[in-house]
């Protein structure tokens, strides 16, 4: 379980950066940050953030907790990896901004929204089949909407389904598994396990 992030009636909490460095994945590589500005340039969708992860670093370091955690620039991410792959210090860029996303749930900042709907979806599949079913896993994430807007959602991409099936990228049979279920479920329960310990260390 996360540690409670600190707590402050001021504006600027300077625990907060401390706090990322101790808590979020890979935030104790956030002080390799030199501010050169190469993740946000590199981003394909900077445009669409309210802070690009340059300035969200910055506001981390200057304490600004509420800032940083009710900000769209984690749900925006997505997840392309240039600026992982094009920091000249090697920050996991990507990394701090997905945690960041699910801290600010579990923290209260933000209310899960369709990326974690999405994740839920693609992750049930996985688990369940071993594999991800591209029709279940879509069925699944439009009805997490209600069974009206599920309907509306998959009659709008209906087309697109009918493309996918008429090429042979989208079956029409049972779903695919994997033969060895019983040994994926050991390794889930493992991983699941380790995790458990990990958070109370």
């Amino acid at each position: 379980m996360t540690k409670p992030a600190p707590n402050t009636s001021e504006k600027y909490d300077l625990g907060f950066a401390n706090w990322v460095y101790e808590n979020v994945n890979g935030g104790d590589k956030l002080g390799l940050c030199m501010q050169c500005g190469v993740c946000s340039g590199s981003c394909p969708i900077g445009e669409q953030m309210d802070h690009g992860p340059r300035k969200l670093f910055m506001m981390i370091r200057a304490g600004m907790k509420d800032e940083v955690l009710s900000s769209n620039t984690m749900w925006n991410c997505t997840s392309c990896y240039r600026c992982v792959v094009r920091c000249p210090r090697s920050v996991p860029v990507t990394y701090i901004l997905q945690d960041l996303a699910a801290k600010s749930v579990e923290l209260g900042y933000a209310k899960p929204n369709e990326n974690s709907k999405f994740s839920n979806s693609f992750w049930w599949s996985a688990k369940t089949f071993g594999r991800t079913d591209e029709r279940l896993v879509t069925a699944k994430y439009y009805f997490s909407f209600g069974v009206v807007e599920g309907v509306k959602r998959g009659l709008d991409n209906l087309k697109i389904a009918w493309g996918m099936i008429k090429t042979g990228r989208m079956h029409l049979t049972m779903p695919h598994q994997i033969k060895d279920k019983a040994g994926l479920k050991a390794i889930l329960a493992k991983a699941a396990e380790i995790e458990e310990r990990e958070s109370k260390s």
